[in-house]
């Protein structure tokens, strides 16, 4: 039995960003620094709002001299025109990749033997597996795996403690650090300014990050995106996107971790909805519980 799998992610489109100035007009827009690009094949960044908050979440791969930003399909022409409403003067070519030129992600022991354009390392998390780009109907029958659906991958995802924007959150919504692209190689601090450079610069600093996405675990099946975690009746957080697990229902959470640090310590149950569950940080994670005195 093949001890890889891929899955064509039906939800990813691309975005082609080419000519003499896309590096720098895609440099001082993004949050990540796309000098990297030579070192890893692809990059994870976003395009904040000017208040710093996520207005599309996406990853970055470069094939000579041409940017492919992989993005949601349904948020994909609407990036499309916010990066020409940025264009202006610039010398740059912004255009739709057709979708017979699709986005598969590959994960698990083996190597993606194919005829892609492509094949990248995830940039967000090794574990997260490769992302390769090319003809759908030529990579659907060629990677050397176990064919997957949509949800597979989700389930992967999830499992590994990564959020995505849509799945988890909404856009304009939240920050990086909520989102924690700060900690999945979204976010540069070395770099020049982009938008929004200046809010998220701050909360780097300052170390006021107090909302961070956290796996949540339980028994039970756990309810719809939204739905609110509480404790002792109160809000600690927000359901982002769910799956079922080798042990029962997995998803990610948005929580507030002094809240839900002060719930454990007091003993109080985390419930979302009607459902008890557990709360974890990942494994990757840098960030840790605070201390529960800090609380307000």
């Amino acid at each position: 039995m093949p001890s890889a799998t891929y899955a064509h992610l039906t939800d990813r489109s691309l975005i082609r960003v080419a000519g003499d100035e896309a590096t720098h007009f895609l440099q001082n827009l993004v949050t990540s620094d796309l000098d990297n690009l030579g070192q890893l094949g692809a990059a994870s960044a976003a395009l904040l709002t000017p208040q710093g908050k996520i207005l599309f979440d996406f990853l970055i791969y470069k094939l000579d001299d041409v940017f492919y930003v992989d993005a949601p399909s349904s948020v994909a022409p609407d990036l499309l025109k916010r990066l020409t409403f940025y264009r202006l003067r610039a010398k740059v070519d912004l255009e739709a990749v057709d979708a017979e030129i699709g986005v598969f992600a590959f994960w698990g022991d083996g190597n993606t033997t194919n005829e892609g354009l492509l094949t990248v390392n995830d940039p967000r998390l090794e574990a997260l597996g490769q992302r390769v780009v090319g003809q759908v109907d030529l990579l659907s029958h060629s990677l050397d795996g176990a064919p997957a659906d949509l949800a597979a991958y989700d389930t992967h995802r999830i499992a590994l403690g990564v959020p995505e924007g849509l799945k988890d959150y909404d856009y304009s919504d939240i920050f990086p650090h909520d989102a924690d692209l700060d900690q999945l190689n979204g976010v540069s601090f070395t770099k020049g300014c982009y938008v929004g450079q200046e809010v998220v610069s701050r909360v780097q600093h300052r170390g006021t990050a107090r909302k961070r996405f956290v796996k949540v675990a339980s028994g039970s099946d756990l309810p719809a995106k939204g739905t609110d975690l509480t404790a002792a009746g109160k809000s600690v957080g927000t359901l982002g996107s769910t799956a079922i697990g080798q042990n029962g229902s997995i998803g990610l959470a948005l929580i507030r971790l002094d809240k839900v640090a002060q719930a454990k310590d007091n003993g109080s149950p985390l419930l979302c909805g009607d459902v008890e569950v557990g709360v974890a940080l990942p494994d990757w994670a840098q960030f840790t519980w605070p201390e529960t005195s800090a609380v307000d």
